[in-house]
This record gives C-alpha cells, structure tokens and sequence, in this order.
C-alpha cells in the first residue's frame, strides 16, 4: 500500500512565529488516516520566524531527528549540547531519562525544518545530543544515511531506533530504488522539486507512506531532495 499525505491535507497549526503541518496525527484535529508506521510516530513541516523558536522545554523517552530544509537552527540542551545546524545538515538527540533544549532561528530569514520523532528500542537511556554535516554534492542521485539505530550504519549519527532516516538529492531525469524489508514501513518527504515514487507524484512537502511494499522507486520530474525513514 501506498497512501499519498499531500500538503493540502496535513492539519497543522499558525502561531505567527511557528508555521507547522503534521505528516502524522497529533491531535483531535488531524487527520485519522494519517496513523505511525511503527515506531515513526511524527514529522512535521516547521517554518519557525526569525529571531525566535521554540524556548527550553523537555523530552523523555524519543528518539528526535531534525532536518534543516533552509536557514539555520541553533541548538542548546542540558546535557551540554550547544550548536548550529545549517540547511541540509541534521541534529538527533536521544531523549532517554530526560533532557531539555531549545530550538531558535537566528538568522534573518525563515527556518525550515522536518522533524521526526521515533519510539526508542530501550527506555530511561542516558540522554544525548549529536550533529553532522551531509554535504549535498554526496547525495547526489544516490542515498546517504543521516541517523541510524541499525548495524552498519556507521557513518550515520546513531539513534536507538530500530529504523534509518536517508537523504538524497535527485537530478531531473534521474531516478532511485529502495528496498524496504518485511515488516517494515517507509515514509518519504519531499524536502524541494518534485518525484515520482512508483508511478505516484508528489510535489515539494508532499509525502508518500509505504506499508507492506517491497521497493520503491523514487524518479525526479524536476531536480529534487529527499528524505526517507525506514522503519519497523
């Protein structure tokens, strides 16, 4: 089954300051069929406004992945965390026993980011934060993995996940396969452009959720990034 999320039919919210569409139900208000896929339990769409964000708050128990669209995110948390992710890179903490951070834009242009949230293996773990950069010109027309609680993985950031987030970058004409393994879901994410996945379109901040496909094909009709979790 393939089941298209596209823009138009993510709830969401407007703060002014925070701009956010949920690829999966949060709320009352969402959307029912918009249900997890295993232990992918969220991704939202964020814009956030210059010069503010979101302050000191806390997480328990959640693996977190953030994917920095455009302009850059500053980061701070109470392990002693502290740095800048800029467009393209990817910051992911472990939430474990209890942590606190905050998430701000201080550039002069909007942030926009995609955020994942995935259900840990093991619970009350001892929080961490880490960052990396993922130069796009390495994603070229081929997957990368980002984050990863899964064996061989290990040029990722590690998560303790049983699930991989991958990115790529796609050239117009040009096209990519994946392979999801049994008992397994994948969900895919526009980032810019526009594809097809197995035939389907999707445009920029469209996304596809695949359950119990075996492959999918991801082609560009335009030049395009993308990004993709893999999870059981």
């Amino acid at each position: 089954m393939l089941q298209i999320r596209n823009l138009d039919s993510l709830a969401g919210s407007d703060f002014t300051w925070l701009k956010a569409k949920h690829h999966f139900a949060l709320h009352g208000y969402d959307n029912a069929a918009h249900e997890p896929l295993g232990s992918l339990v969220v991704l939202n769409d964020d814009e956030v406004a210059p010069g503010t964000g979101f302050p000191m708050h806390g997480h328990r128990d959640m693996e977190i992945v953030t994917y920095v669209r455009e302009g850059l995110l500053e980061h701070t948390d109470t392990t002693g965390g502290r740095g800048q992710i800029a467009a393209g890179n990817v910051q992911a903490f472990s939430a474990g026993s209890g942590i606190r951070h905050s998430e701000t834009n201080p550039g002069s242009g909007p942030l926009k980011l995609f955020q994942i949230w995935l259900r840990p293996r093991r619970l009350g773990i001892a929080p961490r934060w880490s960052t990396k950069p993922f130069p796009k010109a390495e994603r070229a027309n081929r997957w990368v993995v980002l984050a990863s609680g899964l064996p061989g993985d290990k040029d990722a950031i590690a998560i303790e996940a049983d699930a991989r987030v991958l990115g790529a970058t796609l050239t117009r004409g040009q096209s990519i396969g994946y392979e999801i393994g049994a008992s397994r879901y994948g969900y895919l994410v526009v980032a810019r452009g526009a594809v097809s996945v197995n035939g389907l379109r999707l445009d920029a901040r469209d996304g596809i959720a695949a359950k119990d496909v075996s492959k999918i094909v991801v082609a560009a009709i335009d030049d395009a990034e993308v990004v993709l979790v893999d999870a059981a």
